[in-house]
């Protein structure tokens, strides 16, 4: 099942996080580890990437798999 990954804050760390999930995939020391982390499950499953600020709200997203708007137009 395709999950969209989180980067969210994790007290002074980050977590990666699948959506849905209530358990971590990953708890790691910056958030640009975390990113490069999650950027790859994400391809991995054709899914998005949220990373989120510290403050929890979504800075920004990127998407691996099917995109459903029509760029070429």
């Amino acid at each position: 099942m395709k999950k969209n990954q989180h980067v969210v804050p994790n007290g002074d760390k980050w977590a990666v996080k699948g959506a849905g999930n209530e358990r971590n995939t990953r708890v790691v020391n910056t958030q640009k580890e975390a990113i490069t982390i999650a950027r790859e499950i994400a391809k991995n499953q054709q899914s998005e990437l949220v990373i989120h600020r510290p403050d929890g709200r979504i800075r920004d997203k990127d998407s691996f798999g099917n995109d459903p708007r029509n760029i070429k137009g």
